[in-house]
């Protein structure tokens, strides 16, 4: 007859706490932390709160309840007015235009000077280095009026290329891909010429690809700093058919459309204007955050 025997149980030592439970004192660690955290989660997101709700007031709860994050009652007056009453659909068409094209240009051509400041070998690369690096660390509201006598004196000014040319390529973005290009192994190079692949396919072809991270990390910044690009233009148009939507927002908080405070017009026009960049921005952050773990897991 055969005799079941039970494996030895592992004995815990005095004092010590079992694997996968928790102390009174870690638990209430947790709590405080995570409370912290959904405070200043609250803080931030609660003005978000407030412009929704108040796109959806009537004029006179929007002046009234400033700060309810519940609107009493719906209306969609604001938003009717927004389509009807201002040159919004003319300032959105505008921006995607500009944004769009600002986009495509950065990518390619901060890829390109970011490339060529990694890899190529040519009379003067750390003295252009130091120069982009320069320019990131200049206000940008000291070249505010130099941008306007160069774009008076080329003859652009007041049109969609003076609101384009001069955001096409942007020193940040140089930096970024720069540093990501010389974390590429110059082996993959190595490889491509040995096949006969000259320095422009090399990184079309094989070393472009690689920086999907880079990409998708100057994509973000390049879209969100195009779309809420307002100083620029100021110095760049006056013409009222140029604006885009930062200047067509100012334009309508200077109160332009007469008297009163008309919050559910101006909130909800800037309501409309964020959720391009919201959608953008989620969108390829899942992307991001994936390439680049799968980066930390190939090293």
């Amino acid at each position: 007859m055969a005799v079941v025997t039970e494996p030895p149980r592992e004995r815990t030592p005095a004092g010590a706490v079992a694997p996968g439970r928790r102390t009174p004192r870690t638990l209430a660690t947790s709590f405080v932390g995570y409370a912290i955290l959904i405070f200043f989660a609250l803080v931030f997101l609660y003005p978000f709160v407030i412009q929704t709700a108040s796109s959806f007031k009537s004029e006179p709860d929007a002046a009234a309840n400033p700060l309810s994050p519940v609107p009493h009652p719906v209306r969609w007056d604001g938003f009717q007015h927004i389509f009807e009453g201002t040159n919004f659909p003319l300032w959105l068409g505008n921006s995607l235009l500009v944004t769009v094209v600002v986009t495509i240009g950065r990518i390619f051509l901060d890829s390109l000077a970011g490339y060529a400041l990694a890899r190529l070998r040519f009379p003067g690369r750390s003295g252009v280095f130091a120069a982009v690096v320069a320019v990131m660390a200049v206000p940008g509201v000291v070249l505010l009026i130099p941008k306007f006598l160069v774009l008076n004196q080329f003859g652009i000014y007041n049109t969609y290329t003076a609101l384009i040319v001069p955001l096409l390529v942007d020193a940040a973005g140089v930096f970024i891909m720069k540093q990501f290009f010389e974390s590429v192994p110059v082996s993959v190079e190595e490889a491509a010429r040995i096949d006969g692949a000259g320095v422009f396919r090399t990184f079309w072809s094989v070393v472009l690809p690689s920086a999907r991270p880079a990409l998708i990390t100057l994509t973000i910044l390049s879209f969100q700093g195009s779309w809420n690009e307002f100083p620029h233009t100021l110095v760049a148009v006056q013409d009222p058919s140029l604006f885009t939507l930062p200047r067509g927002l100012a334009d309508l908080v200077s109160g332009s459309l007469g008297v009163g405070t008309q919050y559910p017009l101006k909130l909800g026009a800037a309501l409309l204007a964020t959720i391009p960049v919201a959608i953008i921005f989620v969108v390829f952050q899942r992307y991001f955050v994936r390439d680049a773990n799968q980066g930390a897991d190939k090293g």
